[in-house]
């Protein structure tokens, strides 16, 4: 009896003991919660953002809006902007005469903001330059950055270096270019490889720090040599990931392209924000050309994710279910899918 009574103490000291720790638990969450509500009020207030404010603003904003419809696609290609063919009709013109869109591509300037599809592949050249040309200092530095290859605290050299240049915007270090390179595409170049080298670079040292030990053992015991043991043992375990990553980098890398173009670099970004400013200096007429460049940054946005996401499945395995790309753009249309009413086929 002595033996039960004690079990059933230790039963309910134990009881008693989960539940002041899950009373501590729900005290700290509501204290948390509390802290973050307070210093978000705090925030709100340092920066004067109140309701009454966005209120008393939104009628013109909604008539700052309306400026932009309905979108004007004159400067779409060259030819639709020589021949004065405007609004939705310059996009029916320019699928009708292809050639006016391969003419104006094979035409761009690499300085050009005038012209839609110039400034499109201007900014796309430019995330994907950047992005290749930073990739060889990236593997670098990631490499080097791992504990797994040089000790600590060596390898926070190499850190370092990768966080300082992370902590520096790209729009930043495209700022520290102009005077080396003017203003231009190829400092969009450079200030989008500076960028990458940061970011994917430590990307690979976070991967490589997960890498499994066996494999690395196991190309050691063949007496390879330092660099071999690192290619075959440690980068052989994180090539898919680290291909994926470069590719969402590469998004990444895109939609910055498009943003360097407000301090002059070139592409999407610079004819948005010149149309705007004609806008603001009493051009009307500049507004919708400026929504006009928005769709075009968001089909290309759109466009280079969708591919990036279909390699990146194809390098996670039992992630591809065998659809090609014009499945799933073809699938976007599909309402079914869209508000979840679609029945599963059946196998």
């Amino acid at each position: 009896m002595a033996t039960e009574d004690s079990t059933d103490d230790r039963v309910g000291e134990k009881l008693n003991q989960l539940n002041r720790a899950s009373r501590t638990r729900q005290l700290l969450y509501l204290t948390g919660l509390v802290v973050l509500l307070g210093l978000t009020f705090a925030g709100l207030w340092f920066v004067e953002l109140t309701v009454g404010a966005l209120y008393r603003n939104l009628p013109g904003w909604f008539t700052f809006l309306g400026g932009f419809f309905p979108p004007d696609f004159v400067d779409l290609t060259n030819q639709t902007k020589a021949q004065g063919i405007d609004g939705l009709d310059a996009i029916v013109a320019t699928l009708l005469h292809p050639q006016w869109f391969v003419s104006t591509v094979l035409d761009a300037q690499l300085g050009s903001a005038s012209v839609l599809v110039s400034a499109a592949f201007i900014t796309v050249v430019m995330g994907f330059l950047g992005t290749v040309l930073g990739f060889p200092l990236a593997l670098a530095l990631g490499i080097l950055g791992s504990e797994r290859v040089v000790p600590f605290p060596f390898n926070f050299i190499f850190r370092g270096i990768m966080s300082t240049i992370r902590a520096v915007p790209a729009l930043i270090w495209g700022l520290i270019f102009v005077p080396l390179t003017g203003f231009g595409p190829v400092t969009g170049v450079l200030a989008i490889g500076t960028d990458t080298i940061g970011n994917l670079g430590r990307l690979l040292t976070d991967e490589l720090e997960e890498v499994e030990d066996g494999p690395i053992e196991a190309v050691r015991s063949t007496g390879a040599s330092g660099p071999q043991t690192i290619l075959f043992g440690m980068l052989s375990q994180v090539y898919n990931g680290y291909v994926a990553w470069t590719l969402y980098v590469l998004e990444i890398n895109t939609r910055i392209a498009i943003g360097l173009g407000v301090i002059g670099v070139g592409g999407i970004g610079r004819y948005i924000d010149a149309k705007i400013r004609l806008g603001a200096f009493g051009t009307p007429s500049a507004y919708p050309q400026a929504a006009a460049g928005i769709l075009v940054v968001i089909a290309i946005v759109l466009s280079v994710e969708m591919i990036s996401s279909r390699i990146r499945s194809r390098l996670r395995p039992g992630e591809d279910n065998g659809r090609s790309l014009l499945d799933i753009i073809r699938g976007l249309g599909d309402a079914g899918k869209w508000m979840g009413t679609e029945n599963p086929k059946n196998d």
